[in-house]
């Protein structure tokens, strides 16, 4: 349903999404420390790639005591529980890879990272709402944002590769914040008929997106493609749709029945969601679906602010109205960058993916040799081959996402790449 441009005066402020002026979706100054009392928590999430190594881990959290989440108040302080939980869960869940699977998430850690979930509005699983939008801090609090002067607050196994996924990936929604500044203004232009307005906010959204897509070139700089996926990417893998845990995990003491919930995703960010919207791309209907299902991932701020930008009026229409050569332009610049970036996300995730998994399978059937080669065969999830980790076929997600994207385009032609 559309509403009349009277019913969006809320898009006008992006504090009212919880949507920072400076960092866009990602959580300003998250907090590094909880209340003393829930220092259990903070010393095991911090120490869960050491623990993992030395597969104790599990024992460590079976000692952790219950612990109340009452205490906990603010919004920033259940962010970092949420975080810390969600890290000790994963690491948990996949200390053996996918040998040694178990089936209940104990209840000193099931039940307060339920609670803590469901103030939060996040599901009981490890998000790029925690992974990346809440798990920073700079070096120097005065200094940029920029990948010298940041750090995680609690990491995974994978060392280097590690910080690097996680921070390359808070860069590309740092560069997103203009975009994100500016669709309110496209909205407002198209309400009061506006067509200068429209063509600018437009060229602003144009450049932020290809300043995301120069950021995520940074993968290739401090990201090892064979450790991310020999190492890193089970430990961001979840319970539903993953043929390694097929019938989900139990949370003791939440239920008594397992539950699914999909893994870390990039679909789970918000920012493609939102110029999907604006631009009117629509997906096919089993992608359509997945990426529905991706915002029940997202805080509940940031996916009302999806739903208010889907229920604008149509700048397409409004576009096609006006036949103003500039406006089209600008929307078509808009369009490219964006199939530009998911074109570029295609190459990101066949080095980081594909390739290492046909090298996997290679090596499974010869025989590893090196060091190296044995840790991708012993470590690379086989359960996920073929899959994201939020549980997508990924290669044909991601090219229907990107064909459809090609498809709003006013031009008679097809796109380029």
């Amino acid at each position: 349903m559309t509403n009349s441009c009277a019913d969006l005066e809320i898009l006008q402020s992006l504090k009212e999404y919880h949507i920072s002026e400076e960092y866009g979706f990602i959580l300003p100054q998250p907090l590094a420390e909880l209340p003393v009392y829930f220092q259990p928590w903070m010393d095991i999430a911090g120490r869960v790639s050491e623990l993992i190594s030395s597969h104790s881990l599990r024992s460590t959290v079976h000692r952790m005591p219950l612990l109340d989440t009452d205490m906990l108040q603010s919004h920033r302080e259940l962010r970092l529980a949420h975080l810390a939980l969600s890290i000790i869960t994963m690491g948990y869940v996949w200390q053996e890879g996918e040998n040694n699977k178990i089936k209940v998430l104990p209840q000193n850690l099931a039940v307060p990272f339920w609670k803590v979930s469901q103030r939060v509005g996040l599901p009981p699983i490890f998000t790029h709402a925690d992974g990346v939008l809440a798990n920073w801090r700079k070096k120097d609090p005065h200094g940029p944002l920029d990948m010298e002067n940041l750090e995680l607050l609690f990491s995974l196994p994978g060392g280097e590769s590690v910080r690097g996924f996680f921070l390359v990936t808070l860069l590309v929604e740092v560069a997103a914040v203009p975009a994100l500044k500016a669709i309110p203004e496209v909205i407002e232009g198209v309400c009061s008929g506006d067509v200068p307005m429209v063509s600018r906010a437009l060229d602003v959204i144009s450049q932020a997106i290809k300043d995301m897509k120069e950021a995520l070139q940074l993968m290739h700089v401090y990201v090892d493609p064979f450790v991310f996926y020999g190492i890193v990417r089970i430990f961001l893998s979840g319970w539903k749709d993953n043929l390694s845990m097929p019938e989900g995990l139990v949370y003791e003491g939440v239920q008594d029945e397992p539950m699914e919930f999909s893994g870390g995703s990039a679909a789970q960010s918000s920012l493609l969601h939102c110029f999907d919207e604006l631009l009117g791309v629509k997906h096919e209907e089993k992608s359509a679906a997945f990426l529905t299902r991706m915002r029940d991932y997202m805080p509940p701020s940031h996916r009302r602010f999806i739903k208010d930008i889907s229920q604008a009026p149509s700048l397409r229409v409004f576009i096609q109205k006006q036949d103003d050569k500039h406006l089209t332009e600008a929307f078509e610049c808009c369009l490219a960058q964006l199939v530009a970036l998911r074109s570029y996300h295609i190459t990101v995730v066949s080095r980081f993916i594909t390739v290492p998994a046909s090298k996997a399978k290679q090596l499974r059937s010869e025989g590893p040799e090196s060091s190296e080669e044995r840790n991708l065969v012993s470590n690379a999830p086989v359960a996920l081959e073929e899959r994201g980790t939020g549980g997508s076929g990924i290669m044909s997600f991601l090219k229907s996402v990107r064909d459809q994207t090609k498809a709003v385009s006013f031009l008679g032609h097809r796109m380029k790449n």
